[in-house]
């Protein structure tokens, strides 16, 4: 009895990936911003819409983005005041992917760790500081004005061009 138990017990752990048994595919990411209360975009790489809303915020995020391909995720960060701002997430290896060596074999290698995701890990935060400054150019103007307008004081800033 003992050695059908341990027996089965091994074919089992040949059959399924190690990072699969120990690791998960999708990731809860705290996502924050200096000052907070920026409103935030996460976009998958086919430019879909995967999550919105204010700083700080969790989002569960998937691994993967296809067989043997590790997610990247573009946030952008808008708030009034503020240049928007964009960043990325990659998912990278997940450290119980190389127990496949040890425990999972070729199986857990090569088909199920890439094809659950598990083979991937996302990071559990992701910060984002935003500088001060128009969220865009809009507010700029260029006026062209004749030498005798500009008052005295300013014409030592001038520089001239060719």
């Amino acid at each position: 009895m003992k050695k059908t138990t341990l027996l089965l017990s091994g074919m089992l752990a040949l059959t399924i990936g190690c990072a699969s048994i120990v690791s998960k595919n999708t990731y809860p990411v705290s996502v924050t911003s200096s000052p907070s209360g920026a409103t935030v975009t996460i976009t998958d790489r086919n430019g879909l819409i995967v999550g919105s809303g204010l700083t700080p915020r969790t989002i569960s995020l998937r691994a993967k983005s296809g067989f043997f391909k590790a997610a990247t995720y573009d946030l952008e960060f808008k708030k009034d005041g503020y240049q928007t701002t964009h960043s990325t997430i990659r998912a990278g290896v997940d450290g119980w992917y190389f127990g496949n060596i040890i425990f999972g074999g070729l199986i857990g290698i090569l088909i199920v760790d890439p094809a659950t995701g598990s083979m991937w890990k996302l990071p559990n935060n992701h910060s984002t500081v935003l500088s001060a400054g128009s969220a865009n150019n809009s507010d700029m103007k260029l006026e062209i004005k004749s030498l005798s307008e500009i008052p005295d004081e300013l014409r030592k800033t001038l520089v001239k061009l060719n």
